[in-house]
C-alpha cells in the first residue's frame, strides 16, 4: 500500500525550517570546553509535519534518499541506517524526559550536502525536535532542544560532539556568528561585515571515512592529557583552563601526541578570541591570518586534516584574492571555508576548480553561504 507521507500531495500542518552551519574558526575545541565561532547558513532541512491520529505509529519519509522509516513509539532503539538514528534518537531522548508524543507522518527536504561538515547532522536532530515540540506543544526551551539533540547523537549515532553544531542551527542570526562559550554555555552574537569579501565553502567531496572513529580518538586523547597535567600537579578541569607557557612548561610529562593535540587546542583557543575582536574592529586581514594559522594546526598538531583539503588551503594562499582559508568540520574530508573577494569569486571557482580535478581527478563542488536565522517555523 503507497503511504501517504510519500505522496506529493503531501499536506502539513505546520513546516520548519532547521539550517546547517559554518564555523569561522576553532575546530574541536568545543568537547575541550572552550570557545568556537559558528554560524547557522541560508542552506537547510525542511521538515513538512502533520500528526497522523495514531497513538503510536510514525512515518518519515526522506524525499533525497526516497527512504521511507516507519516505527512505533512502543519500540524506539537504534537502527542500521545511519540517517534513521538521528531521527529515532530524538524522539527517544524526547520520551525519555517524560514527554508524550502521539503517531506523526513527516516528509524532510534538504538542500544540505551529506558529509561536507556543514552540519546536516544537527540540522536533522534540531529541526525535528523543534518540530515535535511545536505540533505537540511540549514546552521545550531552545536550550532543550539543544541538549536533547546532542544525546541523541552521543546515543543513538555514538558520536560524541560537543554543543556547538546543535547550538548553532537553533540559535543563529542573519549575518551574525555566535562566539560560544561551551563551558558556561554562553553566547555573544557578532555582527559580520565582510564587505567586499564574501565566505565560499568548497567541498572536497572526499568521504569521512576516518571521521568518526578519528574523531572520538582525538576526544580521548585531550581527556588523557587533562588527566596527565591534573596528576602532576595542575588545578585544572579542561584544557581551556591552562597557558601555552604553562603547557609547555609540562611537555616532558606528556607523550609528544598527546601534547601535541593538546598544544592546538590551548592555542585554537586564543585564535578564536582574537577573530572575535579582529571581525568586531573590521580587521578581515587579522582574520584571514587567523584562518590559515587554524588550518596549520589542524593539519600538524591535531593531525585530521587530508591531503585534499591542504591543497585547497595551500592553493587559496597562493591567491591575492583570498584572505583566509581553513578546513571545517570534524576533518579527513569535508570543506574549506574561505573568504574571498566578492567580485571575484566567479573565476576562483572557476580556477580551483580546474587545479584540484587536475590533481586528484575529482570534481569539487563550491558552496556558497550566507550567516543566517535558526530553526524557525516557515508555516
Amino acid at each position: 500500500m503507497h503511504n501517504p507521507v510519500k505522496s506529493e500531495s503531501f499536506k502539513p500542518e505546520l513546516t520548519i525550517a532547521s539550517p546547517g552551519r559554518i564555523n569561522l574558526i576553532g575546530e574541536h575545541t568545543d568537547y575541550n570546553m572552550g570557545f568556537v565561532f559558528p554560524a547557522a547558513i541560508d542552506r537547510r532541512i525542511e521538515f513538512r509535519i502533520r500528526r497522523n491520529g495514531n497513538l503510536d505509529e510514525c512515518n518519515v519519509y526522506s524525499t533525497d534518499f526516497k527512504k521511507l522509516l516507519s516505527f512505533s513509539l512502543e519500540e524506539v532503539k537504534p537502527s542500521e541506517e545511519e540517517w534513521e538514528n538521528y531521527i529515532l534518537g530524538v524522539v527517544f531522548e524526547i520520551q525519555k524526559l517524560g514527554h508524550l508524543l502521539k503517531g506523526f507522518d513527516c516528509q524532510l527536504q534538504s538542500d544540505l550536502p551529506i558529509g561536507a561538515g556543514i552540519s546536516s547532522s544537527a540540522a536533522m536532530e534540531c529541526g525535528l525536535a523543534f518540530a515535535l515540540n511545536s505540533l505537540f506543544d511540549l514546552g521545550l526551551s531552545k536550550m532543550d532542544i539543544i541538549l536533547l539533540s546532542q544525546r541523541a547523537e552521543h546515543n543513538f549515532v555514538g558520536t560524541q560532539c560537543g554543543i556547538m553544531d546543535q547550538y548553532a542551527s537553533v540559535m543563529g542570526q542573519t549575518n551574525q556568528a555566535i562566539l560560544l562559550d561551551c563551558r558556561n554555555v554562553t553566547h555573544e552574537m557578532i555582527p559580520l561585515h565582510l564587505e567586499p569579501y564574501t565566505l565560499l565553502l568548497l567541498n572536497t567531496n572526499v568521504s569521512h571515512n576516518l571521521a568518526s572513529s578519528e574523531y572520538n580518538t582525538r576526544r580521548s586523547e585531550c581527556e588523557q592529557g587533562i588527566e596527565i597535567l591534573k596528576n602532576s600537579g595542575m588545578k585544572i578541569n579542561s584544557l581551556r583552563d591552562i597557558s601555552e607557557d604553562d603547557l609547555i612548561e609540562s611537555k616532558r610529562n606528556l607523550s609528544p601526541v598527546i601534547f601535541k593535540r593538546c598544544l592546538y587546542v590551548v592555542r585554537e583557543n586564543q585564535r578564536v578570541l582574537r577573530a572575535a575582536s579582529a571581525l568586531k574592529e573590521n580587521h578581515l586581514e587579522e582574520f584571514g591570518k587567523l584562518m590559515y594559522q587554524s588550518h596549520d594546526g589542524l593539519k600538524n598538531e591535531y593531525e585530521v586534516s587530508c591531503p585534499e583539503l591542504d591543497f585547497l588551503v595551500d592553493y587559496a594562499q597562493n591567491s591575492p584574492h583570498v584572505l583566509g582559508s581553513r578546513m571545517m568540520g570534524g576533518g579527513f574530508g569535508g570543506c574549506t571555508i574561505n573568504l574571498v573577494r566578492k567580485d571575484y569569486v566567479d573565476s576562483y571557482i572557476e580556477e580551483i576548480k580546474k587545479a584540484y580535478n587536475q590533481e586528484f581527478g575529482i570534481d569539487l563542488d563550491p558552496i556558497q553561504v550566507n550567516p543566517s536565522r535558526g530553526t524557525f517555523a516557515m508555516s
